[in-house]
């Protein structure tokens, strides 16, 4: 995660806890840790990219992003980013940005600040809401890409506070699609974007966007050896973000389903581990069952499991068709509410 703290640059703790070493991750690496919900999204022809049409997008979008600021007393606190989405004053940045802060505060592109309150959370996506008080006139809200539009090769910039550097412009190209982090409650993200743009310290929750102007992902992460930006940045898919960002403007929370098991990274659908006392547990799953279809659709591995549970709500019942043993057999499951973190 890319938050920064005001005194020194910080990776966002929870990862960090998560894994148990202070800023290594894995083998050698650190993970450091538009959308207008009511807009819609025209389907535009590509816009080549020169240096005059990046500086016309910047031009265009940079005074819907703003910096974030915030205090946790004691703690101290960090700086992120963030853009605006609307015009009733609502800010997409990351949950780990707000982790914990007990005030908040929006400097805009023109230096102006304002307090801002926290209108929802969500760290299995790493998605928060912010809202200010402030005239419709002075807001540029960003929009979102449709769902589907990237590619791999695509251009894109993103904007943000590295190291409380406020309207920081980098550029760079989609790397990949479809990657996987872990989120700061240590769920999976899925369908992540790579990007190669240059992510640092205070990139949290600030836009990436294609040459149009839409955000295609909300900057989250980098993986590093140095600490710094190596070339691979993650940033959470932008239709995620806007639908979160829509149930937490609504309601003050986003609900997830759990199955509760653990999945391979690759290869078929296996229950590494069955979680004690989960739905999966209750309904008699076991360590070493392969799904091969939920609902009657065809599961070829652990993403496609995990997308159809996200894709259902807690108390949804679903068949699954499991093959224990050489056995095939179909088991009913009632999903519940995923747990404040993974277990």
């Amino acid at each position: 995660m890319v938050a920064m703290s005001k005194q020194v640059t910080t990776i966002a703790a929870a990862l960090l806890l998560a894994a148990g070493v202070g800023g290594a991750v894995g083998a050698g690496v650190a993970l450091q840790t538009d959308d207008d919900p009511a807009a819609t999204v025209s389907s535009a022809q590509p816009v080549a990219r020169t240096t005059s049409s990046i500086s016309a997008v910047y031009q265009r979008v940079k005074d819907g992003v703003v910096e974030v600021q915030t205090s946790a007393g004691a703690q101290g606190g960090a700086t992120g980013s963030g853009f605006v989405i609307d015009e009733e004053g609502h800010i997409v940045t990351n949950q780990h940005v707000v982790d914990g802060a007990q005030s908040v505060t929006v400097r805009f592109s023109d230096g102006t600040e304002e307090q801002a309150t926290v209108v929802g959370t969500d760290p299995s996506t790493d998605i928060a809401v912010l809202d200010v008080d402030r005239p419709s006139s002075q807001l540029t809200p960003l929009s979102f890409a449709a769902d589907g539009s990237l590619a791999v090769g695509d251009a894109v910039i993103a904007i943000g506070s590295p190291f409380g550097l406020e309207g920081t412009l980098t550029t760079g190209v989609i790397s990949a699609l479809g990657r996987e982090i872990e989120s700061p409650n240590r769920f999976t993200i899925e369908n992540v974007v790579q990007t190669d743009a240059a992510l640092n310290h205070g990139n949290s929750g600030g836009p990436v966007l294609d040459l149009q102007g839409r955000v295609v992902g909300v900057a989250a992460q980098i993986a590093s050896e140095s600490g710094g930006s190596d070339g691979i940045g993650y940033a959470v898919p932008g239709d995620t973000a806007q639908r979160v960002a829509r149930e937490l403007i609504q309601d003050g929370s986003v609900e997830h389903a759990y199955l509760g098991v653990s999945l391979p990274d690759q290869g078929a659908a296996t229950l590494l581990q069955v979680v004690a006392g989960s739905p999966a547990d209750r309904a008699g799953l076991q360590t070493s069952d392969v799904v091969t279809k939920v609902e009657g659709n065809t599961i070829e591995n652990g993403d496609e499991l995990r997308a159809a549970i996200d894709a259902k709500k807690p108390s949804d019942k679903i068949t699954l068709t499991i093959e224990r043993a050489g056995d095939q057999r179909t088991v009913q499951v009632t999903l519940g509410q995923r747990p404040a973190t993974a277990q």
